[in-house]
């Protein structure tokens, strides 16, 4: 999971474990890698993640609204790069142009300001096109499940895993507490306090 705005980050390394990567979908924050958009410098750092893995099939599914306005190399060019390491890119629109509710955090609550946006969907359809990927729009949250169930219908891979499970007893306490009882009571059997027939 690639987190960019201003910048790009690794927020959560590649992993098979669902819950682990669901978690850290849910604490993502508009704004927390920044206000603006480096979408080249999200496909860099999600193309160095992939590019020496071992597999057939090597996929980013970005989902932006297209408009790059920042970070220092452009998004077509990092698709071109991303397209040499075998990196097909599934190019995810979301947006639309005008102005739309942005959230901000007061102290008072979060409150919604009206803020002009962009939407580029040559870009995204040109990333697309230059990984050999595919683009979509979602209009809503809908659309945008019915997207994810067809990336994940056209790229599946056959992995094997190796799974380890880390436990720990928890038996040992309440054995030796049971231990301590029934030595008490064999004390006490053999003291004054012992049963009369």
């Amino acid at each position: 999971l690639v987190v960019f705005g201003s910048e790009a980050y690794t927020q959560c390394p590649l992993t098979l474990d669902y819950g682990v990567l669901t978690s850290f979908v849910d604490r993502l924050e508009t704004g927390m890698a920044g206000k603006e958009t480096a979408i080249g410098s999200a496909l860099s750092v999600a193309t160095t993640r992939l590019k020496d893995l071992p597999g057939k099939e090597k996929i980013v599914v970005l989902l932006t609204d297209g408009a790059s306005n920042s970070g220092p190399v452009g998004p077509l060019e990092v698709a071109e790069a991303s397209a040499s390491f075998g990196v097909k890119v599934y190019a995810v629109g979301i947006g639309s142009e005008g102005f739309a509710p942005m959230p901000r955090r007061t102290l008072l609550g979060t409150i919604l300001d009206q803020v002009k946006v962009e939407f580029d969907e040559k870009t995204l359809q040109e990333i697309a096109r230059l990984t050999s990927g595919r683009y979509f729009f979602a209009t809503d949250t809908d659309t945008l499940a019915r997207i994810y169930e067809t990336i994940d219908q056209l790229e599946k891979t056959e992995k094997k895993v190796k799974e380890y499970m880390d436990y720990h007893e928890l038996f040992a306490p309440f054995l030796l507490a049971g231990l301590a009882v029934l030595l008490a009571e064999i004390v006490l059997a053999n003291t004054r306090l012992r049963k009369l027939p």
